[in-house]
């Protein structure tokens, strides 16, 4: 029986990968949906910034938007979907795998 060798890099996402791309999908993993401003407010973005990670995962299929008027402004939710709840797992797996083979104690 030989056990199988695991690419440790096997899940890891460069599209998530990036600092402000793998907190939004952290925070939105956390939350079932959250609303845009609250999003900036919590990651200190400005909302050019997040909006523009935000179109790289919806580019991806990783994030979806709801947009409904609220208080007679128009806001926006945003949320993972499946596909991206699946790739942010794989990618924390990913990192968890790379640091564990880095330590000699494992």
């Amino acid at each position: 029986m030989s056990a199988e060798i695991r690419d440790p890099l096997e899940g890891f996402d460069t599209t998530i990968h990036a600092p402000n791309r793998l907190r939004i999908c952290a925070l939105l993993e956390a939350a079932d949906e959250a609303e845009f401003g609250l999003v900036q407010k919590q990651l200190g973005l400005t909302a050019s910034a997040l909006s523009k990670h935000v179109t790289v995962l919806m580019d991806a299929g990783y994030v979806e938007q709801r947009k409904a008027v609220r208080n007679t402004r128009q806001r926006v939710w945003l949320r993972l979907t499946r596909r991206g709840r699946d790739a942010y797992q794989g990618h924390l797996a990913a990192l968890r795998a790379i640091v564990g083979s880095s330590d000699p104690s494992l």
